[in-house]
């Protein structure tokens, strides 16, 4: 794995200095060791391939994890409901129109039309992340949702999601989210990667309990703190120079 740094932001009269880190898969790593030291992959540019980046991500310990009450009511909405099918990367036709066509109407629809375009989902589809897309259907044979699986047999990622949005008022995407995390951990991995928890719309993913986030250094077991976090995004600068002196709103942890 090779890594690097690209210059970002700056605040020069705080003296603060942005970086943002990436990583470039080779082919001899072993890509659960890069995810334990907090990388995720990249699809920010057209084309780009074996490109990772750091974030605050957040993932689910699975030794220890069992499903609470807030999960078993989610599981209860659907479960038994739908038709399960994983199917290796390699084997799936992801050029599909029909596939395509559910992947961006979703997101257009739930997301806005230039969060995910045709190029950048060609993208996720072809950085040589993915592993299996999950198909559930219903039972009558129609599509309900498609998950795309980041696998190496020692931790599950679930890099993106699309579901039927006749279901976006019953938190069916919580419950791909806690399908994914009770069936890693029946096929015995370690760890369950729920992506990035950046501000108010994603605290849907702390509903994990052992869940711990990469906070730039070492994963933290805190989801208190990491709701905290989440909640005060794009409201943490300084001031003034005053507040950077004295410490406040500085957290390196």
């Amino acid at each position: 794995m090779q890594e690097f740094k690209s210059e970002f932001v700056h605040s020069y009269h705080t003296y603060s200095f942005g970086y943002c880190n990436y990583a470039i898969k080779e082919k001899k790593d072993i890509l659960s060791d890069i995810y334990n030291k907090g990388y995720l992959p990249y699809s920010g540019e057209e084309g780009i391939k074996n490109i990772l980046y750091m974030a605050r991500s957040a993932r689910v310990n699975l030794k220890d994890f069992v499903l609470n009450s807030e999960n078993r009511r989610v599981l209860r909405k659907f479960d038994d409901k739908f038709e399960f099918e994983k199917i290796p990367l390699n084997k799936f036709n992801f050029k599909d129109k029909k596939f395509i066509k559910f992947c961006l109407n979703y997101f257009e629809k739930k997301h806005g039309d230039k969060i995910m375009p045709k190029k950048r989902l060609e993208t996720v589809l072809k950085a040589n992340f993915i592993t299996n897309i999950l198909v559930y259907k219903d039972m009558d044979g129609d599509i309900i949702a498609y998950v795309y699986e980041v696998d190496d047999k020692k931790i599950s990622h679930v890099w993106l999601y699309f579901y039927d949005l006749d279901y976006s008022d019953q938190s069916l995407g919580m419950w791909l989210m806690i399908d994914m995390a009770r069936r890693s951990k029946l096929e015995g991995k370690k760890y369950f990667y729920v992506g990035t928890i950046y501000g108010e719309k994603a605290l849907y993913k702390t509903n994990f309990d052992f869940l711990e986030y990469w906070n730039g250094n070492e994963w933290i077991k805190n989801k208190k703190k990491l709701k905290q976090r989440s909640r005060s995004d794009y409201q943490r600068e300084f001031n003034n120079i005053d507040e950077f002196k004295e410490g406040k709103n500085i957290d390196f942890k």
